[in-house]
C-alpha cells in the first residue's frame, strides 16, 4: 500500500502530493519479474501514475499513461483511478543495461519517442494529450507533458532505488503544481527548495517522513494537509472486460481462434490472470462481433 500525503499552502497558491510507492513498485516486480532497469523505469511511472489518480476528482475516473520509445524497453502502459487502484507493465521486462555514472540508465532503455497521458473522466471521449519524450527519464517528461499539454507549471521528482536482491529498496516521488494566480515570488522561492533538494531515493534512505519531505519542498510557505490518499497495485481485469477485448478484435481474428486453435487463452498484461475460451464461447462472442 502506498500512501499518498496532500497538501496545500494557506493561500492556496500550490499544492503538493507524495507517494512513498515502495509496495507498488514491488508488486509490480513480483507480478512481472522485471530486471532492475526495467524496475526503475515501470516503478517511476507507476508512482507518478498513482500521484495522478490521486487527483481524480471522482473514484470511476481513471487515467491511462502509454510511453512508447525506441529503447530496448519499447515501452510502457500504467494506469490508475480515483479509487486507490494502479496497475502497469513494461514491453519488455528483462532489459540489462550497462550503469550510467553508477545508475541504472533508464534514459537509455526507454529511448526517444513519446508519452500520451489519456483520462476518462465519464464523458462521451477520454481526453488524451501525448508529447515527445524529452529525455525517457520519466520525471522530466512528465514535467514537459504537464507544462506543454495542460499548461500548468509543475515540478516531479520520481526515484526508485533497486536492491541487490532485486526488489525496490526505496521507491517515492512527489507533484508540485503552481495555482492559476500564484505570483513569481512563490515559483522562484519553490525553484530554489527544489535546487537544493537530493534525489527522493536519498531523502526516503535518511528516514525523512512524507510530511518532512513536503516541508524540504515548500520551506518559507504556510502549509495545510488535506485527507491521504492510499494505493495499491490492483488490477481490475474480469472475464467481462477480457470478452469486450476479444469482441474488439473482430470476427476475422475470432473465426481464426476458432478454426485454427479451437479456443484461446488469455493473459492479461497487467497480471498472472489467465483467461480461457473454448470454441462454443468464442462463436457467442463472434455473434456480438
Amino acid at each position: 500500500m502506498g500512501k499518498i500525503t496532500r497538501a496545500i499552502d494557506s493561500e492556496g497558491n500550490l499544492r503538493i502530493s507524495f507517494i512513498d510507492s515502495r509496495d507498488i513498485v514491488n508488486a509490480a516486480q513480483s507480478i512481472h519479474h522485471t530486471s532492475p532497469v526495467v524496475t526503475a523505469a515501470l516503478g517511476r511511472t507507476l508512482t507518478i501514475t498513482a500521484l495522478m489518480g490521486s487527483l481524480l476528482k471522482a473514484e470511476t475516473d481513471s487515467v491511462t499513461v502509454y510511453i512508447k520509445g525506441d529503447g530496448p524497453l519499447k515501452g510502457m502502459v500504467c494506469a490508475s483511478d480515483g479509487a486507490g487502484m494502479v496497475k502497469g507493465y513494461a514491453y519488455e521486462p528483462l532489459v540489462d543495461l550497462p550503469l550510467k555514472k553508477g545508475k541504472l540508465d533508464v534514459g537509455r532503455a526507454v529511448g526517444h519517442g513519446s508519452l500520451a497521458i489519456s483520462r476518462d473522466l465519464g464523458l462521451k471521449e477520454p481526453y488524451m494529450g501525448r508529447v515527445p519524450l524529452v529525455t525517457g527519464e520519466i520525471g522530466e517528461d512528465f514535467t514537459y507533458y504537464f507544462a506543454k499539454s495542460e499548461q500548468t507549471p509543475t515540478a516531479i521528482a520520481l526515484g526508485v532505488l533497486v536492491d541487490t536482491d532485486l526488489s525496490a529498496r526505496q521507491a517515492g516521488g512527489f507533484i508540485v503544481q503552481l495555482m492559476p494566480g500564484a505570483g513569481d515570488d512563490i515559483a522562484v522561492k519553490l525553484e530554489e527548495n527544489l535546487q537544493q533538494l537530493p534525489p527522493v531515493t536519498t531523502l526516503l534512505e535518511e528516514g525523512l517522513t512524507a510530511e518532512a519531505i513536503i516541508e524540504k519542498i515548500t520551506e518559507g510557505l504556510t502549509l495545510k494537509y488535506l485527507d491521504e490518499a492510499h494505493y495499491e497495485y490492483r488490477c481490475d481485469c474480469n472475464h467481462d472486460k477480457i470478452c469486450r477485448a476479444l469482441i474488439s478484435l473482430g470476427r476475422d481474428e475470432l473465426t481464426d481462434m476458432i478454426e485454427k486453435d479451437g479456443g484461446a487463452e488469455i493473459t492479461c498484461q497487467f497480471c498472472p490472470k489467465v483467461y480461457r475460451f473454448n470454441a462454443e464461447e468464442l462463436r457467442t462472442l463472434l455473434a456480438d462481433a
